[in-house]
């Protein structure tokens, strides 16, 4: 009780300090003349609180809010879509090889609907990763596929290169209000065997196959001016089904960049990952963002317990991750590419729709929530700079 008293005394002080000093005012523009001065200079100095006009203009150099839809996504959903203020759109790009005519199609006919498509997930190249007989016709169908996109328009495509994704060690866990949160817990699936379709392989030989693979693929990305976004191992566990995992540490995600030196070869930075695995979200951002290696973005908060061990997926505005300073970063380097806020929460409202495929996972209620978060701390950050982007 004696603490609720002195908080509250605190708290009176406080709101006192800011009437005294006219505080309201200088929010409002409305406060009474107190100087004798005339009125246009106390405007003048009580306005200089608000710099940025608005509604804000954000400009070419803010990253772009994304969501995922399917390519062949109805009228209807592209315009939910535009209706929580969403420009851009990514999307499984199928089939490998794909063709200038039927992406060129895909493009158009979301721009069509006010809608741009900023990034396509890529995959079918099992025997490269694995370093199987068979690589270098994956490779190729992917070369070709990198050709047809930048002559398409399309300016990012993203891929994994798991070994195996242990997906087992997800589970739902309960949240504020009766919602859920995606969790993962390493313990009990830490030691499950191969699987006979995928064996287990080393680091080393994994590493020898990625520096194949982007050996191959960078340069043909680079001169078709398509940049390519490697999403980290989430979960980052170190072993999966018996095989180890390449990208889940921050020096993976460094050898990554360096194996062949291009803005074609980066990364999907994702802020949650990075403090799943116990780095500071804000430095690894201005680690790639500085050299130009962040070719997507993904925007969600997390609460860790045991770095890349156990962890929760939780609201955006309740984890560990300042997602206020990781926008402060993106914005402060320019980024203008997509930034996807991800993986939303389970809620009431959703229940029996689509979800994400995560146990906890939500729809698209939860999702119009993150974007509305999202969207919020990029204005807010453009406002507390006093600039137009």
């Amino acid at each position: 009780m004696e603490d609720n008293r002195r908080n509250f005394i605190k708290k009176g002080a406080s709101l006192a300090a800011v009437l005294s000093m006219g505080g309201l005012g200088a929010c409002t523009g409305t406060g009474p003349n107190t100087t004798g001065k005339d009125d246009s200079t106390q405007s003048a100095k009580q306005g200089a609180v608000s710099q940025a006009q608005w509604p804000i203009d954000e400009g070419a150099d803010t990253p772009k809010l994304c969501i995922g839809i399917s390519s062949n996504a109805s009228e209807d959903e592209m315009r939910r879509v535009k209706q929580i203020g969403v420009d851009h759109v990514l999307m499984g790009g199928g089939k490998m090889p794909w063709t200038e005519s039927k992406l060129r199609a895909t493009l158009d006919r979301f721009k069509k609907n006010g809608l741009t498509v900023i990034n396509m997930m890529i995959g079918g190249f099992p025997n490269a990763i694995y370093g199987r007989e068979g690589r270098d016709e994956e490779i190729k169908n992917l070369q070709d596929s990198l050709v047809a996109a930048g002559a398409a328009g399309l300016p990012v495509v993203e891929y994994n290169f798991y070994a195996d994704r242990l997906m087992e060690g997800y589970y739902k866990k309960d949240a504020r209000g009766g919602a859920t949160w995606t969790a993962f817990n390493y313990e009990g699936v830490q030691n499950l065997p191969p699987k006979p379709e995928i064996g287990k392989h080393t680091a080393e030989e994994l590493w020898d196959n990625l520096t194949y693979f982007l050996k191959a693929v960078i340069p043909v990305a680079e001169k078709a001016g398509v940049r390519m976004a490697l999403h980290p191992n989430d979960p980052p566990v170190p072993v999966s089904h018996g095989s180890d995992q390449i990208m889940a540490t921050l020096a993976d995600w460094k050898r990554l960049i360096e194996i062949v030196d291009s803005p074609s070869n980066g990364i999907t930075f994702d802020c949650g990952v990075t403090r799943e695995i116990g780095e500071d979200p804000v430095a690894v951002c201005r680690y790639f963002g500085s050299r130009d290696r962040i070719n997507h973005s993904h925007y969600r908060n997390v609460i860790v317990d045991t770095p890349r061990l156990k962890y929760s997926e939780v609201f955006l505005d309740e984890g560990q991750v300042n997602m206020f300073e990781v926008m402060k970063e993106l914005i402060r380097l320019k980024y203008n590419r997509g930034l996807f806020p991800e993986h939303p929460r389970g809620l009431d409202n959703d229940i029996g729709k689509h979800v994400n495929g995560y146990p906890g996972g939500g729809g698209y209620t939860a999702l119009t929530y993150n974007i509305g978060f999202a969207h919020a701390m990029k204005l807010a950050v453009l406002s507390a700079q006093g600039e137009k982007s």
